[in-house]
């Protein structure tokens, strides 16, 4: 029984993540949302509004960094990777209740990004969208500009899966998991906030953790 105990220790690493990659699988190809009541890694569920999602790697990632700026931006995985990185350590809150505590992900803070392009004075707010061709996030100014609003590269130390939004996704650290949206392709400033996906939906547009959509979770951040 001891050796049986231990040889399941052992291959328990190798097996979650055989787990979770035909889970993620599973996920892109299933248009009903049925896989996302299933657990994933640490407790993460996968989700994902689109009926089949591209994979984007090396050779083909970009983000864009474009609308109301000076200097628009076009930014591969080596781009993405060169820029200094910061790694934050928080609970992550899904509005469904579930909760992954300590995880840590790791990119680019986005203020940076934002500096970079040259934000106009008429911009009030950045939109997001994805390469799933679907989902889509707002932020306001204020709120982008934040320190721990990232755009992701690692998530709990290594390199984002595709079924957890990678090879980018965004990170928005004390609002509900709905707004780090995933598959992160596009970032525009815009003059005012634009309702994302699950806004347009009934979900709250500012996504604090424990101050909106009638929970009253403990702060992630």
């Amino acid at each position: 029984m001891l050796g049986l105990g231990a040889a399941g220790i052992a291959a328990g690493p190798s097996l979650q993540s055989g787990f979770d990659s035909a889970l993620g699988a599973a996920a892109d190809k299933d248009p009903t949302g049925l896989t996302g009541l299933l657990p994933g890694s640490g407790g993460f569920r996968y989700y994902s509004v689109a009926a089949s999602v591209p994979h984007r790697g090396e050779r083909d990632y970009r983000l864009t960094v474009g609308g109301l700026v000076d200097r628009p931006a076009d930014y591969g995985l080596a781009d993405l990777r060169a820029l200094p990185q910061d790694r934050l350590v928080r609970d992550v809150q899904c509005v469904t209740g579930w909760r992954v505590p300590g995880t840590p992900f790791t990119g680019v803070r986005l203020s940076r990004l934002l500096d970079a392009a040259g934000v106009r004075p008429e911009a009030n707010a950045v939109r997001f969208t994805c390469f799933d061709g679907t989902y889509s996030e707002s932020l306001t100014l204020q709120q982008a500009r934040r320190a721990d609003v990232l755009v992701a590269l690692t998530m709990q130390d290594k390199p984002l899966s595709h079924g957890h939004g990678g090879p980018v996704r965004l990170y928005v650290a004390p609002m509900y998991f709905y707004k780090s949206a995933k598959w992160l392709s596009g970032i525009a400033l815009t003059r005012e906030v634009r309702p994302g996906y699950w806004e347009e939906r009934g979900y709250d547009v500012d996504a604090w953790v424990g101050r909106s959509n009638g929970r009253d979770d403990a702060p992630t951040a």
